[in-house]
C-alpha cells in the first residue's frame, strides 16, 4: 500500500487552478455563445435601432439610477424570469448593462423563450456616448 503525502499548499492550489480554470471556461463559452447569435452591436447601430425596439438595461436600479441611456426601462438581469413576460415578442429586444457576458446570458435566456430579435450593446454601458438620463433621488443627502 503507498500512502502519498500531499500539503496543505498543494490542495489549496490545485482548488484555486480548478476554480481559475472554470472561471475562464465559463468566460469562454459565453463570448462564443455570444458570437454564434450574433447580437452584439456598436453604438451607432444601438442608437438608430433602439426607438423601434424595446431598452433594456439590465444592471441593478442603483447603476440605473445613477445614469442610463435615455429610454430605457430597469430590469435588472437577476429578475429576468419575472419581467420576461412582460416583454413582447414582435418588437427587437435592444440591452446593455456594464459589460457583455450578462447580456449575452439574458440574450440566450429570451431566444430560448422565442424572442428572434434580440441585441445587445458592445462594450456595455461604458462605450455609450449618446444621450443619458440620471434619476435624482429625493430621499438622497
Amino acid at each position: 500500500m503507498v500512502v502519498l503525502a500531499v500539503s496543505g499548499w498543494l490542495v489549496i492550489n490545485l482548488v484555486l487552478i480548478a476554480i481559475l480554470l472554470w472561471m475562464v471556461g465559463n468566460w469562454a463559452y459565453y463570448k462564443i455563445r455570444g458570437r454564434q447569435l450574433k447580437g452584439a452591436i456598436h453604438t451607432k447601430e444601438f442608437e438608430q435601432g433602439m426607438r423601434k425596439a424595446q431598452l433594456l438595461d439590465l444592471r441593478d436600479k442603483k447603476d440605473f439610477d445613477a445614469g442610463h441611456i435615455l429610454g430605457a426601462r430597469n430590469m435588472p438581469s437577476v429578475q429576468v424570469k419575472t419581467w420576461a413576460a412582460d416583454l413582447r415578442k414582435d418588437l427587437p429586444v435592444y440591452m446593455y448593462e456594464t459589460g457583455e457576458n450578462i447580456a449575452i446570458r439574458v440574450a440566450l435566456r429570451l431566444k430560448k423563450a422565442g424572442f428572434t430579435n434580440v441585441k445587445w450593446l458592445k462594450g456595455g454601458y461604458a462605450d455609450w456616448d449618446g444621450k443619458v438620463k440620471k434619476t435624482v433621488n429625493k430621499y438622497n443627502d
